[in-house]
């Protein structure tokens, strides 16, 4: 079972996680590309994961990943964002919560050590699948354009 009390922390921290993560992005220029994203859909996207983390890790299936991370990875690629953008951007999120839990101290008990893992296993799996079908989603986008050109 993972640890409810840090997912509950994460959630309410989420406008702060998505504020530093906003700045991580704009300062990195392997996610440069996402200038072309509109701000607001980009905050609006990343608060949804932080502010949501207990429904995707707890709730979601395999197939709610994969509608939400292949659209996401199809919009990317119509914005005109370039692939190992969109990768990098998906690894900070996930980078940027791992910061944050670190700070904040994963666990003093063993039960709660457990819990932290548990959770950091289940980010782990649901980071994994969203990066996947997002390349999924992108493919199919920039192969279609591709055949719309010729």
């Amino acid at each position: 079972m993972i640890d409810l009390h840090l997912v509950r922390l994460i959630e309410s921290h989420a406008d702060e996680l998505a504020q530093g993560l906003m700045q991580k992005l704009e300062a990195s220029h392997r996610c440069s590309d996402l200038s072309k994203v509109p701000r607001t859909e980009l905050q609006t996207r990343v608060l949804e994961v932080y502010k949501n983390l207990t429904i995707w890790l707890l709730n979601k299936t395999e197939e709610d990943i994969e509608v939400t991370y292949r659209h996401l990875g199809r919009r990317r690629c119509e914005q005109g964002v370039r692939f190992d953008h969109l990768y990098w951007a998906l690894v900070v999120v996930k980078e940027n919560l791992w910061e944050f839990l670190q700070e904040e101290g994963l666990a003093e008990t063993q039960v709660n050590l457990y819990g932290g893992l548990e959770l950091l296993r289940l980010t782990e799996q649901f980071f994994d699948r969203a990066i996947y079908h997002a390349a999924v989603g992108f493919r199919e986008t920039s192969k279609n354009a591709v055949v719309h050109v010729a």
